[in-house]
């Protein structure tokens, strides 16, 4: 289990903390993929911690989706937010902001500007206001501590804004809002209360965060506020409340010494549970720099270790680690601080989104943190339980939105075929996946805006068309990208229908996860490539832009085009390969993607921004290519992954870009719901991955030059210590009990693989 509360107990109460064999933090980037669309912040955080301690940098017109900007002022600086995300801000909420001299409207949405840039490293944030204020965050896992630095003695503020939360200026309907709350002071300086806020890209109805905060020093002046557009910051006694999201309500503490320090730790349960949770990790009396300290040790020791190498190229381990950090701050750890209910089972939520993450993060979260994925899967079961559905996103304890298929389907499906057990109730893990197969979810009350037609909130919206056609209409949004994924999610229970022997589920599935190839109009053309997956009506195929369908939510596609999503149903590789024409005409049409054709005006179509590409480079290895699936996948990573802050080729979406970037170096590629994995190339002279329970795989390439730049191609593969000439190999191969791996690498490319095709089951 990877809440780590009891590892922080032992380390500020002063005892040693096994340090691993190198500071792995020190290769980590932080401010890697915070701008240019990359969505990351520079927040101090433990691993799948609650609080990731960050600014709040507000700029006109502009969303600030994890709280940082490069550009704007601050408006706060807060304990939660959503990391690397798309969509719209969530969170920005349990914030604090230092102020200099007279406040006299502490509620009127007071900002300030930076002085210089923000600093960052792992478990700790640094800013510097126009007021000249040094500003320094840490992180524990459910609490925070802040230290602030003002360049004299006198009226030295800190703000505590109830209502504050990230805005959003998108204009469709998905900012946050305030809704009331409560903060009271006790004599001592001491604060606790709550705020509630709703909406957020997830469309959540309201809910309810505590907080309980202290500064180390005493304040002079500490005073209440209720606070209105219209009649300005009115202070009360001690205690300010507000069921009225019009209604602000705030403290000011201020100070007469330099440094002031405060500790605040929050709770989705109670302001009791708050205070506990601070108490636990941040007691009275500790020093900012050992939270620091501790937050590195647990970083190096359940992370970022788990993958060592003998490389010393700089960028490229600043790559590796930097992906390691940001695929694991979300989900979150919430067990024990479930609001919703009560149970034995652990609790996880902020999955943001399962669309973004099944393909590439989900499988390595089951090789590097398999106690801690297997909680989630857990979580998933019990959320069905007690709310009806797995989420395919979820946050602030609520479902939404679902962009695609019911995607906790095939996360749940290649847990399975890949025999992660432990405390899973499987059979209850097959009900919730019948539910999304099965039963419609009711239309998301009030309906989406953006997609009016069925539910976004969970399971399959578009499921009476599917069940009845085999086929989705253009009566719903995104029928198309809805209706491939919809085919894979039953594949995926056909898998656990099949585990768990039972039959005739297993055969209605795996007919059912070919149904997407009712999509399939072959006589649909661009230039000299015939057959596509298109929308339809009930008797007719319907004319679409093929290379540039890619639309939004109203739309037959999401965010891809119909050439993109044609790729997408590799569980039935076989027949789609078919379909397009043969193994030639395939590898054609890859080559085009990647490419163009100019012959037939079409550019380059690879998308390196968007989830629904992420397997096409390594869709060679389907026609005993792999040479080609190197040339492809390499070629992307080192022309859109580097460490600067512009250095994601788009949202990092809770990690996903940067699992897909770390798949490439290791040399794999998932095929996600089978217990396959396609194999290219890796990028360094030796890989050690610690699997848990003392199993490793060890990855070693002789010939390359170390960091996969050049000389990459295979020349020959041992898989241990045994001749390998399949383009893939099995789970049980090299992650069940270990292995090794040990490539030949040359400059020019090899027909080394020669035996059977990767598995294509429902061909």
């Amino acid at each position: 289990m990877l809440y780590l509360r009891p590892l922080d107990i032992i380390a500020l109460a002063g005892i040693a903390l096994a340090k691993p064999s190198a500071d792995y933090t020190q290769h980590v980037k932080i401010f890697m993929g915070t701008e240019g669309g990359g969505n990351n912040a520079p927040v101090a955080v433990r691993p799948f911690g609650m609080v990731k301690a960050g600014p709040d940098v507000f700029l006109q017109g502009t969303d600030a989706y994890s709280g940082y900007l490069p550009q704007g002022n601050f408006s706060g600086f807060s304990l939660m937010h959503e990391q690397g995300t798309g969509g719209a801000p969530k969170y920005g909420t349990v914030s604090q902001l230092p102020l200099v001299g007279e406040v006299t409207q502490p509620l009127s949405n007071i900002t300030v500007g930076r002085l210089q840039p923000d600093e960052a490293e792992v478990g700790y944030y640094k800013a510097v206001t126009s007021e000249n204020v040094i500003v320094e965050l840490a992180a524990a896992d459910r609490a925070g501590i802040y230290r602030y630095t003002f360049p004299s003695e006198g009226a030295n503020n800190i703000l505590v804004d109830v209502s504050h939360v990230l805005p959003s200026f998108r204009g469709q309907g998905l900012e946050q809002h305030y809704d009331g709350g409560e903060i009271a002071i006790s004599h001592d300086g001491h604060y606790e209360g709550f705020g509630i806020y709703n909406n957020g890209w997830n469309r959540a109805p309201n809910w309810k965060i505590y907080f309980c905060g202290y500064f180390e020093e005493d304040a002079v002046i500490n005073k209440t506020f209720k606070g209105t557009d219209a009649d300005g910051s009115i202070e009360t006694d001690g205690r300010a409340s507000s069921t009225s999201g019009a209604v602000r309500v705030g403290a000011l503490f201020t100070f007469d010494k330099a440094k002031v320090t405060s500790r605040v730790g929050i709770s989705w349960i109670s302001t009791e549970k708050a205070c506990k949770n601070l108490e636990d990790e941040i007691p009275a009396g500790t020093s900012f720099r050992s939270v620091v300290d501790t937050t590195k040790s647990i970083w190096n020791s359940k992370v970022l270790s788990k993958v060592t190498t003998s490389a010393t190229n700089p960028e490229s381990l600043q790559l590796l680690y930097t992906s390691l950090y940001y695929m694991h701050l979300i989900p979150t750890n919430q067990t024990g601080e479930n609001p919703g209910w009560k149970s034995s089972e652990p609790y996880w939520q902020d999955f943001f989104t399962f669309w973004d993450t099944f393909r590439c993060s989900t499988a390595l979260w089951h090789v590097l943190q398999p106690e801690a994925y297997e909680e989630q899967i857990r979580a998933l079961i019990d959320i069905y339980r007690h709310d009806g559905y797995m989420p395919d996103g979820r946050s602030s304890n609520y479902n939404g939105r679902t962009q695609g298929g019911s995607d906790a389907d095939i996360v749940l499906a290649d847990a399975f075929v890949k025999g992660l057990r432990g405390r899973i109730n499987w059979h209850d893990g097959y009900a919730a996946m019948v539910k999304d197969a099965e039963v419609t979810p009711p239309n998301t009350n009030p309906p989406d805006p953006m997609a009016p037609d069925s539910s976004t909130k969970e399971g399959r919206g578009a499921l009476p068309d599917w069940k009845q056609y085999g086929f989705i209409t253009t009566d719903y949004t995104r029928s198309v990208s809805r209706a491939v994924e919809y085919a894979y999610n039953d594949f995926g229970l056909y898998q656990v229908a099949k585990g768990l022997g039972r039959r005739a589920d297993a055969a209605k599935y795996l007919k059912r996860s070919r149904n997407w190839r009712n999509h399939w109009n072959k006589n649909a053309s661009v230039g000299n490539y015939s057959g596509f997956v298109m929308p339809r009506t009930k008797s007719d195929f319907l004319n679409y832009d093929i290379l540039n369908g890619g639309g939004y939510w109203g739309d037959p596609y999401y965010q891809a085009s119909p050439w993109a999503y044609s790729f997408t149903d590799v569980h039935d590789a076989k027949h789609m390969i078919e379909l397009m024409g043969g193994p030639k005409e395939f590898e054609r049409r890859l080559n085009t993607t990647f490419e163009g054709d100019s012959a037939a005006g079409i550019g380059p179509l690879f998308d390196a921004t968007n989830e629904p590409m992420f397997a096409v480079p390594y869709l060679y290895n389907y026609i005993n290519r792999p040479e080609l699936s190197v040339l492809r996948s390499r070629t992307v990573a080192k022309s859109n992954y580097n460490t600067s802050p512009t250095g994601l080729p788009g949202n990092s979406d809770a990690g996903a870009m940067q699992t897909w970037l770390l798949w490439n170096m290791i040399g794999l590629y998932p095929v996600t719901g089978q217990t396959t994995f396609l194999i290219h190339a890796p990028w360094f002279e030796s890989l050690t991955i610690d699997l848990g329970n003392g199993k490793k795989l060890h990855i070693t390439a002789k010939g390359g030059d170390g960091n996969g730049d050049k000389d990459y191609y295979v020349q020959s593969l041992r898989v241990n210590g045994r001749r390998w000439h399949k383009s893939w190999l099995t789970w049980d191969d090299v992650f069940a009990k270990g292995g090794r791996l040990e490539f030949e690498l040359g400059p020019n490319p090899v027909r080394w693989a020669t035996g059977p095709l990767p598995p294509s089951p429902a061909s």
